[in-house]
C-alpha cells in the first residue's frame, strides 16, 4: 500500500482460487504463470497445498485490521462461493467472473443476487486472454479452419 500511496484499499480480490507457490520478488516480478528461468512450450503453475479457507481467513484479517474495506473473489462458481459463505466471518462483497453474451452465467448471477454478492464481469466481449497464453483449444480449432 506504501507503493500505491494509500492507507487502505476499497476492494481486494483473490484473483484465482488455486494457491501458487511464492516466488520472491527479487527472482521474478510479477511471478506470472511460468516459473522457469527459460521459456517453456506450455505455461504452467507451481501449485501450493493451501486450503482456500486459509486464504480467506487472511483476507478477513486485512478487513479486521482496517487495511481493506471490502474483500472478494474471482473465477469461482456457485459451489465454491456457497462454501466460502458457509465459513466466512466477512462475506465476499464482490465476485468477478468471465461474463459475456456467449457466457451469461445466469445461475451464478442469480445465486449472487440472492446472497447479496455484487458481480463484476471481465472479458465482456469474449475471452481472448487464453488464446494469447497458448492455453485455448479455441486457438487450435480456429487455426485448423
Amino acid at each position: 500500500m506504501k507503493d500505491l500511496g494509500v492507507s487502505y484499499l476499497d476492494l481486494y480480490l483473490v484473483h484465482f482460487p488455486i494457491a501458487l507457490k511464492f516466488v520472491p520478488f527479487e527472482e521474478r516480478y510479477p511471478p506470472g504463470w511460468n516459473h522457469h528461468s527459460t521459456p517453456q512450450p506450455q505455461p504452467d503453475m507451481l501449485e501450493d497445498n493451501v486450503p482456500f479457507e486459509e486464504t480467506w481467513r487472511a483476507m478477513e484479517k486485512l478487513v479486521e485490521e482496517g487495511l481493506v474495506r471490502n474483500i472478494g473473489v474471482c473465477n469461482i462458481g456457485t459451489s465454491m462461493l456457497r462454501d466460502i459463505l458457509n465459513y466466512a466471518k466477512v462475506k465476499p462483497s464482490v465476485l468477478q467472473v468471465e461474463m459475456h453474451p456467449y457466457n451469461t452465467q445466469e445461475k451464478l448471477l442469480r445465486f449472487c443476487r440472492s446472497r447479496g454478492v455484487a458481480v463484476t464481469a471481465f472479458s465482456n466481449l469474449g475471452a481472448g486472454s487464453y488464446v494469447a497464453l497458448g492455453m485455448s483449444t479455441m486457438e487450435d480449432s480456429c487455426l485448423n479452419e
